[in-house]
């Protein structure tokens, strides 16, 4: 009797467990891979606490286990789970499948899986043969920029918060059209100099904000939002704004911080966001409607205050 009693207790204890949302999506995700506390706030957009708190819960219902290293802790479903506790959780999680809720969590997961491979992908590349460490006469990276231009096919592009144009003044060598838009009439006033004084026809300045450009639909091919996002008001209205301007097909590269503690950028450089998380910049594309999104660390500042910088990409879908 008494056994019943707990076998009793123990079915309602994970029955309540399964009612939180929360919970329910942690389950869904460690029940596909093992996963870090870290890798779980980027996936769902929540606090620490919050998911510690959720994953302490699942530990004394017996549903999660989990897994040290060094400092990190991973969390997969129990492996020595109960048939009839394991048909439970599907069902749950199967019941819940369709919402859209679920479907940014596989999404997302999928992304911080990808960024696994890429991470032991650059590990080992760097020890096969200590690429960049020794200096090479001819190799340079404005060589290997100029390089890399000369790929660009002939397109429309907008550079947006585009500065004086540095990039864009060597894009316009071999593109049909571009424009730089920036909200400071003296960088456009040095930008137009520039583009005069290089001989470059195809190279325009305009005035305007990045949160809404002065160009119309469907107009150009390229969007580029390179350190501009965070010294937006608005992020997500930057963002939609260069999926409005694309065409269909049309891609948005965004080159911005990653998110970081130094307070004093906002005073040095007229920051309005000390960077922003790998999942926020994704965020930001799918919400706009961008498809095919990544999002990658492409370079890392080896002083103080050690600067990251994220490579963000998107589609406008060919019906878009």
């Amino acid at each position: 009797m008494l056994a019943g009693r707990k076998a009793l207790n123990a079915s309602w204890d994970i029955l309540k467990t399964l009612s939180d949302p929360t919970r329910l999506r942690l389950l869904a995700l460690v029940g596909r891979e093992e996963l870090s506390v870290a890798e779980l706030q980027d996936i769902l957009g929540m606090g620490q606490s919050r998911i510690s708190s959720q994953l302490a819960l699942l530990r004394q219902v017996n549903l999660v286990s989990d897994r040290r290293e060094g400092k990190k802790a991973f969390y997969s479903l129990r492996g020595s789970l109960p048939a009839k506790t394991l048909a439970l959780i599907r069902s749950a999680v199967e019941s819940v499948d369709e919402l859209p809720v679920m479907a940014e969590d596989r999404e997302n997961l999928d992304r911080i899986l990808l960024k696994r491979r890429r991470t032991q992908e650059q590990y080992f590349n760097l020890i096969a043969g200590r690429l960049g460490k020794h200096y090479c006469p001819g190799r340079s990276w404005e060589a290997i920029g100029h390089l890399a231009l000369r790929l660009t096919p002939a397109i429309d592009i907008a550079d947006l918060g585009a500065g004086e144009g540095l990039v864009s003044q060597l894009l316009a060598q071999r593109a049909r059209q571009v424009w730089c838009v920036d909200n400071s009439p003296r960088m456009v006033e040095v930008g137009t100099e520039l583009a005069r004084k290089n001989g470059l026809g195809n190279l325009a300045y305009k005035l305007g904000d990045i949160e809404k450009v002065p160009l119309g639909d469907r107009s150009v091919d390229l969007a580029i939002l390179s350190q501009a996002l965070h010294h937006a008001q608005h992020p997500q209205a930057a963002v939609n704004e260069a999926f409005r301007i694309l065409r269909p097909g049309g891609q948005l590269l965004v080159l911005e911080l990653n998110e970081h503690g130094f307070e004093k950028a906002r005073e040095l450089y007229a920051d309005v966001w000390l960077g922003f998380r790998e999942g926020a910049l994704h965020g930001f594309l799918k919400k706009a409607g961008f498809t095919k999104v990544e999002v990658a660390t492409v370079a890392r500042e080896a002083s103080e205050p050690f600067f990251e910088t994220l490579l963000a990409s998107g589609t406008k879908a060919a019906r878009g």
